[in-house]
């Protein structure tokens, strides 16, 4: 059976370039970088190289990098370190759309420490309301983190815009780039962002690395405490072989960012109108237009999410019904409850992620057998088949 891996959102298969790069660091080059000697000393060298590769992906200069274990890390760092050097703020003002890493954070500062967050909303495509943005920074915000794109629909925000209102009120400014690095073009320093995260396996490379933009004059206070890595801001043994891996992903996104983008557009468009022509009161999560270029997310209506995946799984394909952080919960997405999207949907939707790994040959697959399973699941369903019948009788 073949597979068929529309998964990406969650994470990646590793580029071949970036095994090869890898691998010669766990049974060669194992020295550790800090070290006096030159076996591990030279591989201070190998991370300098990796830091300069992801500058210029970022548009950043690599002083303002530093490497961390993933994104949740990173997320955690820039806002921690945004509290800590702006004490007398106590307002944190962020999305109800935001990924675990950062939504979760928030309402445990709200609840142990008793920060005051201020939660922006969304309209039924997943967009922010600039004017409720406006009002909702003020002279008491300590920081601002609203990601740079959605992970469940793909829907990217106006961060650059949302950062200069910021910078006029004296916020810090923090961004979860997670899913938009590698897969559109950004340049921080034409920006006021002062923090941005990334992963290293959402573009790529392997897991268990990340990195933090901090960007030039932001004060920070470091979030893990230890020796004089990282420039004295991330004590820890530095992840060689990860960081490698991540400049070589960074420097292959950036060979291939419009080329890859435009492709998987092209793709995912296609998919898009493939499963929209074949199943019937099924509708497209997020906007149309503001997405990345990468994703789908698609509400089959009167159908269990669960049931689809199952059923897609038989058939070898990968997909997710939302955030791989919270796949085990049966609860709705939070996202698409945000957004309003209807009961009869919210339950029913997946999410399609692309990379530049993705196969026309992969797409037409799924456009042929998606829909066998969305009609079998309806018809073995008594609230499927009679809401649906009823609907389409209606419209």
């Amino acid at each position: 059976m073949r597979t068929v891996y529309l998964d990406n959102n969650a994470t990646t298969m590793t580029a071949p370039e970036v095994f090869e790069a890898v691998h010669p660091y766990f049974l060669e080059r194992y020295g550790n970088p800090s070290s006096m000697h030159s076996f591990g000393g030279k591989l201070a060298r190998d991370v300098a190289v990796a830091r300069e590769k992801l500058a210029e992906l970022l548009g950043a200069t690599p002083q303002e990098i530093i490497f961390t274990s993933g994104g949740t890390e990173s997320d955690s760092t820039a806002i921690m370190s945004a509290l800590a050097t702006m004490s007398d703020r106590r307002e944190i003002v962020t999305t109800r759309v935001e990924h675990p890493a950062v939504l979760n954070l928030c309402k445990h500062l709200a609840r142990t420490k008793g920060y005051v967050v201020r939660w922006l909303s969304v309209d039924k495509e997943g967009k922010l309301n600039m004017d409720e943005v406006r009002n909702q920074i003020t002279d008491q915000t300590a920081v601002v983190s609203v990601m740079w794109a959605n992970n469940e629909t793909g829907v990217i925000f106006p961060v650059r815009e949302i950062a200069e209102i910021a910078y006029e009120r004296g916020a810090l400014v923090h961004t979860d780039a997670v899913q938009a690095v590698g897969k559109i073009p950004m340049n921080l320093d034409s920006s006021s962002i002062d923090f941005l995260s990334l992963s290293g396996h959402k573009l790529h490379s392997v897991k268990g690395v990340g990195a933090l933009y901090i960007k030039k004059g932001t004060r920070f206070s470091p979030f893990i405490i230890g020796g004089h890595q990282e420039s004295d801001r991330r004590g820890g043994t530095e992840n060689v072989p990860g960081i490698v891996g991540l400049g070589v992903a960074a420097s292959l996104a950036l060979q291939e960012l419009n080329p890859a983008g435009l492709r998987m557009r092209r793709l995912r468009d296609r998919l898009q109108k493939g499963l929209l022509e074949a199943v019937p009161r099924a509708r497209v999560n997020g906007n149309l237009e503001s997405r990345l270029p990468n994703t789908l997310n698609i509400g089959f209506e009167f159908v269990e999410g669960e049931a689809i995946l199952m059923r897609m799984d038989d058939k070898g394909i990968c997909a997710s019904s939302g955030s791989a952080c919270t796949s085990g919960a049966l609860e709705p997405s939070h996202v698409l409850r945000a957004m309003g999207v209807p009961f009869t949907a919210v339950h029913g939707s997946i999410r399609f992620s692309l990379s530049r790994y993705t196969t026309e040959e992969d797409i037409e697959y799924v456009i042929r057998e998606v829909p066998g399973i969305i009609e079998f699941l309806r018809s073995i369903s008594p609230f499927g088949r009679e809401n649906f019948d009823a609907a389409c009788t209606i419209h």
